[in-house]
């Protein structure tokens, strides 16, 4: 038996301002796909968004580096 998918509720993903920095922006856009989105998928958009913040964060300040907004 398999169990029933979950309802996914759009008015639950608010809309992401845009921050001004092109990876950050490019990585939250994905976080507004998820109504569409099979819930078995939104870990995986959940993962590869927090990568991008996190590898951003990593570099800001840095030589080279991402420069923060």
């Amino acid at each position: 038996m398999t169990e029933p998918t979950p309802e996914v509720h759009p008015e639950a993903y608010p809309a992401v301002e845009p921050t001004g920095h092109t990876d950050i922006d490019a990585a939250l856009a994905q976080l507004q796909e998820l109504p569409e989105r099979p819930v078995d998928e939104h870990v995986a958009v959940f993962d590869a968004v927090h990568g991008v913040l996190r590898t951003v964060l990593a570099e800001a300040g840095r030589e080279g580096g991402t420069d923060l907004p």
